[in-house]
């Protein structure tokens, strides 16, 4: 070819056409040979969430929770812990054996309670969730002892449908994660157990967009 013009253009299209498709199938050759390709660590795989191919989770799970004594449809999950949220626990420091006193010890310590859980006019006693013989767990309709940790399964007996949806992800608010090792807020977290109706509110103003 003594036309100049013709290995030019026959230099251009070697350059951005054939070079780059070359470079593509070395590389692709020596990922293979040394065995750092992604099919190769697919294949390889021994289960779901393989270390192989796993991603590294980015949000730690937070450090008082507990596993739920219950399950979802996706399997086992965390809710916040509650005693360590408790200012006055262990109950058992006080309610004891042990003869009290100082007088009006129980309005001193109990004050800041106002019951506002039942029918109106008519709320609940202490004795209806409180272990009247140990006080520093939860009873249940079979007086079997419920642990602070897990109030749902005390709430969940008359609020049943409340508590489906909480197990399912429809009812409270979420820490981490959506599915897994998912963390949820206890009844407590969000509900005042001695009154639990929120109180109303008038909705939040916000800013006018701009034009």
């Amino acid at each position: 070819m003594k036309n100049p013009k013709i290995k030019k253009y026959l230099f251009y299209i070697i350059l951005f056409c054939i070079l780059p498709g070359i470079m593509v199938l070395f590389s692709s050759m020596a990922a293979f040979s040394n065995d750092q390709g992604v099919a190769s660590k697919i294949k390889k795989a021994t289960s779901k969430l393989d270390k192989a191919t796993q991603v590294e989770q980015s949000i730690p799970l937070p450090k008082n929770i507990v596993k739920a004594t219950v399950e979802y449809q996706g399997g086992t999950f965390f809710t916040q812990a509650r005693k360590n949220e408790i200012k006055r626990f262990q109950c058992s420091s006080c309610h004891n054996n042990k003869k009290v006193l100082i007088n009006n010890a129980a309005d001193m310590s109990h004050a800041d309670i106002k019951v506002l859980h039942g029918n109106k006019g008519k709320p609940l006693s202490c004795d209806t969730c409180h272990n009247k013989d140990d006080r520093d767990f939860l009873v249940s309709s079979t007086t079997d002892k419920i642990d602070l940790d897990h109030v749902y399964d005390m709430c969940g007996q008359c609020h049943f449908r409340q508590k489906k949806d909480w197990i399912g992800g429809a009812h409270g608010k979420r820490v981490t994660y959506w599915a897994g090792e998912r963390v949820v807020k206890n009844c407590t977290s969000c509900h005042n157990p001695h009154s639990p109706r929120f109180e109303k509110q008038w909705p939040k103003t916000y800013s006018v967009p701009l034009k």
